[in-house]
């Protein structure tokens, strides 16, 4: 039986740099107590590599065990998509359409969008160049906080329910969910989708905060707010991995390899 881990100070998720094959890897190294043992992981459309330690201890040995694993690891990042770039003169997705990022004189902000005279869909960025993919995800992020919100609250209102806390980060795994505590939570990504499939997953999710489940009368809830469902899981089923392409979140803080 292994012993319980000592309560008081958390371990924070560490942030650290393999060499395999002669190029940095990022790796995040997290401790999980409910795990038996050092596990790998590469996050299969983002290509995060995750160690999962079950021990404090055994979280000290984690980039040794890592490195035991490089070969393994670098076969599953060959096979990861390769990312997007976001920056002047690159189209990304934005609400389900493709837009070229352009500079601009000046405007409403230091990001904003409009249409040439063709009809083609511009996002214009101010200010100097080496900024201009930071300001996009920056805008791109505001963006999906602001329609996230109130779409979360408008779907909430129809069902009488009241979420506790609303958060948008970078999910991996799931574009929401609903706690227990009634905390929903987004991918900033979904601003990327069309917007039914940004419906969709917002009432899928507050649907929960009265159907902790998916039976019938969940499904019955969703469908009453977005009509079929089917659509937008189509969608995100073909096109899930393509959102994990801009900008993938493989941010190293601190660490070496």
């Amino acid at each position: 039986m292994r012993r319980a881990e000592p309560q008081g100070r958390v371990v924070p998720t560490q942030r650290k740099l393999l060499k395999i094959g002669g190029a940095p890897v990022p790796v995040t190294l997290k401790l999980n107590p409910r795990a038996r043992q050092l596990i790998v992981r590469v996050q299969p459309t983002t290509g995060e590599v995750v160690v999962v330690a079950p021990s404090r201890r055994a979280l000290a040995h984690a980039m040794e065990f890592a490195r035991k694993q490089s070969h393994w690891i670098a076969q599953r990042l060959e096979h990861v998509p390769e990312p997007i770039p976001i920056g002047l003169g690159r189209r990304i997705l934005y609400r389900g359409e493709e837009h070229l990022i352009r500079y601009g004189d000046s405007g409403q902000g230091p990001v904003w969008i409009e249409r040439s005279n063709d009809g083609e869909r511009i996002i214009r960025v101010h200010g100097r160049s080496e900024h201009a993919a930071r300001r996009v995800l920056d805008f791109l992020k505001r963006e999906a906080r602001r329609l996230l919100d109130a779409r979360a609250m408008h779907y909430a209102y129809l069902l009488g329910v009241r979420p506790a806390r609303i958060t948008v980060r970078d999910t991996s795994s799931r574009w929401g969910s609903c706690s227990s505590t009634r905390n929903l939570s987004f991918s900033w990504r979904l601003i990327l989708a069309p917007p039914f499939v940004l419906e969709y997953v917002v009432a899928h999710e507050v649907a929960h905060l009265k159907e902790m489940n998916h039976g019938r009368r969940f499904w019955a809830l969703v469908d009453s707010l977005v009509g079929d469902s089917t659509r937008a899981q189509a969608w995100l089923n073909d096109n899930g991995t393509l959102l994990h392409r801009y900008a993938p979140r493989m941010i190293i803080e601190d660490g070496q390899a």
